[in-house]
């Protein structure tokens, strides 16, 4: 995915317990990504447009956002984020929870990279890393 350099994964999650199995996931690969975490969508949107506080933040390689979040959902994030010439061709990997078709078709329509049920437990987690990981930062060629 990147030539060089540390890469720098947002991930947009409100449950902290889902946060601790990624982070889990992550260390278990021994993979050193810069993992930032936003809690709701507003900093999320803060964190990907580089306002406020993020202004001077590397901008993010990938994001892993979900769908059911407070305040600013999920939907809207994607749609702000694929709209803007400066950051629409980060990818987005929709992770989360619901498995209702209406949630699918609309993160495709709105050009999601991809839509993936969230796992339970901590060895689901890490194969799903570990596939996030071979595809987007070792298969996959993006641009950056």
């Amino acid at each position: 995915m990147n030539a060089g350099g540390k890469k720098n994964i947002l991930l947009v999650e409100d449950n902290a317990g889902d946060v601790l199995l990624m982070r889990e996931a992550f260390e278990e690969l021994n993979l050193t990504y810069t993992i930032t975490v936003a809690s709701d969508g507003l900093q999320a949107l803060d964190i990907i447009f580089k306002r406020g506080s993020y202004a001077d933040a590397k901008p993010p390689d990938l994001i892993l956002l979900d769908v059911n979040l407070p305040g600013v959902n999920g939907h809207e994030i994607l749609i702000r984020a694929k709209s803007d010439e400066a950051t629409r061709h980060i990818p987005i990997l929709m992770l989360t929870t619901s498995t209702n078709p209406e949630d699918i078709r609309k993160s495709y329509r709105n050009f999601a990279n991809a839509y993936i049920p969230k796992p339970i437990h901590l060895d689901d987690f890490i194969e799903l890393v570990s596939s996030i990981d071979r595809f987007w930062y070792q298969t996959a060629c993006v641009p950056v």
